[in-house]
């Protein structure tokens, strides 16, 4: 699983990617969905600009999650298991 970046999809989107040290944009804001997007190219830690299931990440935030790659074990945060979006989580599944 590795270049996969879990995102969140806010309830509130966030205006803007964080800065560099500056404070996280969409803090505090109650995820909606949990998404999975490709790492951007040349980064393992930055989303691309789409998810697998073809949204815009630009309003996402990257989940501190980092899925593991085991044979079995999610890709999702397991908390955040009811709030995972069921075209990545196909596309993930078909991976």
């Amino acid at each position: 699983m590795s270049g996969i970046i879990v995102v969140h999809e806010l309830e509130t989107p966030a205006p803007s990617r964080p800065a560099a040290g500056g404070p996280d944009p969409g803090a505090g804001a109650a995820v909606r969905q949990v998404h999975a997007a490709p790492a951007a190219p040349g980064t393992t830690s930055e989303p691309g600009p789409r998810t697998l299931c073809g949204r815009d990440t630009f309003a996402m935030r990257a989940a501190v999650w980092t899925p593991s790659g085991e044979p079995g074990s999610p890709w999702y945060p397991p908390e955040e298991e009811g709030l995972v979006c069921p075209s990545c989580d196909a596309a993930m599944d078909d991976g």
